[in-house]
């Protein structure tokens, strides 16, 4: 009964943002607060992530492909189409939700211990949209923004280590990045990251901000939200893949 408690809490929390804002420059600079967070606070681990994601790709799948038969640009196919489908919306969508998530649900966590939540709704304030909504549409902007500066910094990790290992030359590389290229690919990866967006921001968004007790309890709030936002990102990733990708 917990699981279907907790689900019907959530989809009330979803219900309870969409009011008329109180005031739209508060909530507007929130939004921007929350665009910084998330965007700008994340790019770093993204980018590194990435490029070393992009490296490690190339070496390996020019270990695997040792008949002289394959073509070697093939190996820069195998690490644009992997990168852009899995690597870089899902891996760094997992990563996002224990950096992003973890800080959404210890913040709106410590809010509601401290009372602040409460003093909010003493001021006639809809505390569900003026905490929730902000970051949830910061989220949905900034996060497939990272993504795509994933693809691009993870494609561009694989030609350093391509060219610095010696595996193949630059331009054959670049060769095999524009040979059966799919263009659906890198819209499937941004549908995939908006799903995400907001299963990263919601989910976490709801733990905080329903967490009861101390300091005890938000971190374990806060770990209870990243691993459920975890599962449900892997979950969502075979959905979409079953349902989108053709066969």
């Amino acid at each position: 009964m917990t699981i279907f408690s907790d689900i019907g809490r959530y989809l009330l929390m979803i219900k309870g943002m969409f009011s008329k804002p109180e005031n739209g420059k508060m909530y507007w600079k929130e939004f921007i607060h929350q665009c910084t967070e998330i965007g700008y606070g994340s790019l770093g681990i993204v980018a590194i992530i990435s490029i070393f994601i992009g490296a490690v790709s190339t070496i390996q799948t020019a270990y695997q492909l040792v008949s002289p038969l394959i073509p070697p640009s093939t190996i820069a196919q195998i690490v644009r189409d992997t990168v852009i489908l899995e690597f870089a919306p899902t891996l760094v969508c997992i990563v996002l939700a224990g950096v992003a998530g973890s800080r959404i649900a210890s913040e709106l966590g410590n809010m509601r211990v401290s009372e602040q939540i409460d003093a909010l709704e003493i001021m006639g304030i809809n505390t569900k949209a003026y905490l929730i909504m902000p970051k949830i549409a910061a989220a949905l902007l900034m996060i497939p923004m990272l993504v795509v500066i994933a693809m691009v910094l993870g494609i561009m990790g694989g030609r350093i280590a391509a060219v610095a290992a010696g595996i193949i030359p630059g331009i054959v590389y670049d060769k095999g990045l524009l040979e059966f290229f799919v263009p659906f690919n890198v819209i499937f990866a941004l549908i995939k990251s908006y799903v995400f967006a907001f299963i990263i921001s919601s989910i976490p968004a709801f733990y905080g901000y329903f967490v009861k007790g101390g300091a005890l309890e938000i971190g374990r709030a806060s770990t209870k939200a990243v691993v459920v936002s975890c599962v449900l990102i892997l979950f969502a990733d075979y959905i979409l893949s079953a349902l989108l990708l053709p066969t």
